[in-house]
């Protein structure tokens, strides 16, 4: 009896099956393997085919670039001494200064230009908290399941119970003021409830899965298991939500700097641009415009991304 006649299952999925351009049993060249679809090699097939994804796209980057080097953008610099005059406090717009100047004479559209940074800082730096935070937790509870998954999830419907803004409004009205780093944490340490949420459904849901049972008959370990197979799965719904997150933690900075408790002077924060000229809006309504606009656009791109990347990840909507 010839030996090896059986192969493995491992060898029977891992190997392609090829034809040649001749036909069978004709010595044409070998057709390419086909293509292994997956759920995020598809997600980015749409993705590169949705106009919304490239226009949020271009805007986010010209955006990140614009808090990373925004000497590319305007020549002046808002720490410098000398770049308020008040001779031209309150000037309006005009063909060398776009956006006009402020009650201080300093130039607007600069300031705006390097209020992009801490609005951007705070955004990324929130999701990212959050995100590590609710995820792991999420994804405690999900596999452990039992004691361990009901202690978190009641101390998590607790915690979900303090609404963000308010709360932070709280904190930061005790605390005085804050700053960049402040308002990040104080945003992730309300903020995480939401993620963990989303996390632990996705890993409930894809734990009991026909491929993780077969991974799990194979032998695999649990560690293995987690990271190769239900991580991966589960993560769809959590990077949405995070990415029109960050769109939201810019505007609540933004808002907490308007009310005086966020960011402080000498930073810059679109927020505090906005209420600077709050008194002035009907005379100069330019304060008060551009900025807004800043912030506006900033907000609406990340959301914009976050449903690009949901109606792509989403396998109802193909």
């Amino acid at each position: 009896m010839p030996e090896n006649t059986s192969a493995t299952v491992e060898d029977s999925v891992a190997a392609p099956v090829t034809q040649t351009e001749g036909g069978k049993g004709g010595k044409g060249k070998e057709a390419k393997p086909e293509r292994v679809a997956s759920m995020w090699s598809d997600a980015w097939r749409d993705l590169r085919r949705n106009p919304v994804f490239l226009i949020s796209g271009v805007m986010i980057f010209g955006l990140l670039v614009m808090a990373v080097v925004p000497q590319l953008f305007t020549s002046g610099d808002p720490f410098a001494k000398g770049f308020c005059d008040l001779s031209h406090s309150v000037e309006e717009p005009s063909a060398a200064h776009w956006f006009g100047y402020d009650v201080q004479g300093c130039d607007i559209y600069t300031r705006a230009i390097y209020g992009t940074r801490n609005s951007i800082i705070v955004g990324v730096l929130t999701s990212v908290l959050t995100t590590v935070a609710g995820g792991v937790l999420g994804m405690i509870a999900g596999l452990r399941g039992g004691l361990l998954d009901s202690l978190i999830s009641r101390f998590t419907e607790i915690w979900f119970a303090i609404p963000t803004m308010l709360g932070g409004l709280l904190v930061l009205a005790m605390l005085g003021s804050g700053n960049v780093v402040t308002v990040s944490l104080i945003m992730a340490v309300l903020g995480w409830p939401q993620l963990f949420r989303i996390m632990r459904g996705g890993v409930i849901t894809n734990k009991h899965n026909d491929y993780v049972v077969a991974a799990k008959a194979l032998g695999a370990s649990g560690w293995r298991i987690a990271v190769r197979h239900v991580l991966p799965n589960s993560l769809a719904a959590v990077i949405v939500m995070t990415t029109i997150n960050l769109g939201v933690y810019i505007s609540a900075e933004a808002a907490f700097s308007y009310l005086g408790i966020g960011v402080q002077a000498p930073n810059i924060s679109w927020g505090l641009m906005i209420s600077d000229g709050q008194d002035r809006f009907l005379s100069s309504p330019h304060m008060v415009l551009f900025p807004s606009l800043f912030l506006s656009i900033t907000v609406l791109a990340f959301i914009m991304l976050g449903e690009a990347v949901r109606d792509a990840l989403d396998p109802k909507l193909r």
